[in-house]
């Protein structure tokens, strides 16, 4: 009997090509047309195929990312294919998958519905968090590779890394996890897995896949501080490229991008008026500065909450209130947005004290910011009632609080269930600023698929040249013209004429 994986009622390991929600010619058409439109919108990318696609400098690399699978990555998989490489893909979040572009990545350029000629893509909105899981082991496994797996990694927020490295470790000790020591549901569900390819595979699988990878490149701010905590401990396989501090990464991707798509997923989630309203982001990193300039922009009162006295100091001097979550609800805030890469930052009991109708959402990384399995816990105890309002807009009505309607139980609206809310209510990022995100991955990809055995087991930031290059691919989109220094200007100020232009300590 084929053995499934825990309730997907999928085979653990599927000879499956590719797993996507719809194959129709509609979907297919629309989503090439999207890619098509993108591409323009993406000049990093485009330089870097006309750059690199004759000299093929990714030919021999197995590239398996997991990584948001929307359109603007549709394009990113294209041109890594079109620099030589051969991809296996899964989204990175089990909400964020735009289906369309999943279908035409597969479908690829020059195939068809009935015989698509792309790359495998294992991703399709709405996954189970079992699914997603299972998506990535499928993804990680090579038909044809001599390893069974990948030779390199993309990856965003590090869940791909975290699988072959449990795995790898498990073998080595001989050991088998404690499921029942896992620390949430989605723990469970990795743990299970290890166990179940342990079963299917032996004790070698792992132990055989991971020293062939040559090395990771790493998307968001998460899945790098793993990798950092992994070269401290010693513990990390093979190295890493940091690409989410590139500043053409943390800067478009994590500011700009932000600014932009925030108050976009916040209005199409629930059409409510921000103008006026109070709202409280949590954090001021790069995507909470980006986050309170969106919500600024469409003229919300916003506040924010911050532990480092630095950041907390710029909010102030953009004259923005420094405030704790506490002081928010006692001044009954219209909005609370989660975006610290950090846990437990809104729970359950701060939402029970939320004025009615509330809208609470995330746009860090993970699902854990806000406490949603803190509210899950009161559903079950009756306390609570979750009421789809539509996919991935839900109503909390709380029974046993007075502050509602008519002195009765009030509600709030949670957004994307606690993830990312710009990718699970809306469409992420603009395809311009992800094309300075992914031509980083790009490069990452190229300089570590060349030239691994430079780093060793480190984590390592894009080259400032590189990272330079990649904001000169796109000026001309924006009609910019630089000065050029002379010999004499540049020898009194230290740089060379071409740039770099900053040494790496400098701050943006």
């Amino acid at each position: 009997m084929t053995q499934t994986f825990l309730d997907t009622r999928l085979p653990l390991f599927s000879d499956l090509r590719y797993k996507v929600k719809d194959m129709s010619p509609e979907t297919a058409r629309f989503g090439r047309k999207e890619m098509e439109l993108a591409l323009y919108e993406m000049p990093g990318l485009a330089s870097l195929r006309e750059e690199f696609g004759a000299s093929q400098p990714l030919k021999g690399a197995r590239i398996m990312g997991s990584l948001h699978m929307t359109i603007q990555t549709a394009v990113l998989i294209e041109t890594l294919v079109a620099l030589g490489a051969e991809v296996r893909w899964v989204s990175c979040n089990i909400f964020s998958t735009q289906d369309h572009a999943a279908t035409g990545v597969v479908v690829g350029p020059n195939g068809t519905v009935q015989n698509p000629s792309g790359s495998p893509v294992f991703a399709w909105k709405g996954e189970t968090l079992a699914e997603y899981w299972w998506c990535t082991l499928q993804a990680l496994e090579w038909p044809g590779s001599p390893t069974g797996g990948p030779n390199m990694i993309l990856d965003d927020g590090g869940d791909a890394t975290l699988l072959v490295h449990l795995g790898y470790e498990h073998e080595q000790k001989g050991t088998l996890p404690n499921v029942d020591a896992a620390e949430s549901e989605e723990e469970k569900i990795i743990l299970q897995m290890i166990i179940d390819v342990r079963r299917a595979k032996g004790d070698k699988y792992w132990t055989k896949m991971a020293p062939a990878i040559r090395g990771v490149t790493e998307e968001t701010t998460t899945g790098v501080h793993r990798l950092y905590l992994r070269q401290q401990e010693g513990t990390l396989l093979f190295p890493a490229i940091n690409v989410n501090d590139s500043v053409t990464k943390s800067k478009f991707d994590n500011l700009y991008g932000c600014r932009h798509s925030l108050v976009d997923a916040i209005m199409r989630a629930t059409d409510v008026l921000i103008a006026g309203k109070k709202a409280l982001v949590c954090g001021f990193g790069d995507v909470g500065k980006g986050s309170v300039d969106s919500l600024r922009g469409q003229s919300a009162r916003t506040a924010i909450t911050e532990i480092d006295p630095i950041c907390a100091l710029q909010a102030c001097m953009r004259g923005i209130d420094v405030i704790t979550i506490e002081d928010a609800l006692a001044q009954d805030f219209d909005i609370y947005v989660t975006a610290t890469g950090n846990k437990g930052i809104i729970t359950a009991d701060h939402m029970t004290k939320m004025r009615h109708n509330a809208i609470v959402c995330n746009i860090g990384h993970f699902d854990n910011e806000i406490d949603m399995a803190g509210l899950e816990a009161m559903a079950l105890r009756g306390e609570v009632e979750k009421i789809e309002v539509k996919p991935q807009v839900h109503e909390w009505k709380f029974k046993n609080t007075k502050h509602g309607p008519n002195g009765k139980g009030h509600s709030i609206i949670v957004l994307a269930e606690g993830r990312l809310v710009n990718l699970g209510c809306a469409t992420g990022h603009p395809s311009l600023v992800m094309s300075a995100s992914f031509t980083n991955q790009t490069l990452a990809q190229i300089e570590l698929f060349k030239n691994a055995e430079n780093y060793g087991k480190t984590v390592t930031v894009l080259p400032k040249h590189l990272d330079e290059k990649v904001a000169h691919l796109h000026l001309d989109k924006f009609g910019a013209k630089l000065t050029r220094l002379s010999e004499s200007q540049a020898s009194y100020i230290g740089v060379p004429v071409n740039g770099p232009f900053k040494t790496d300590a400098y701050r943006y």
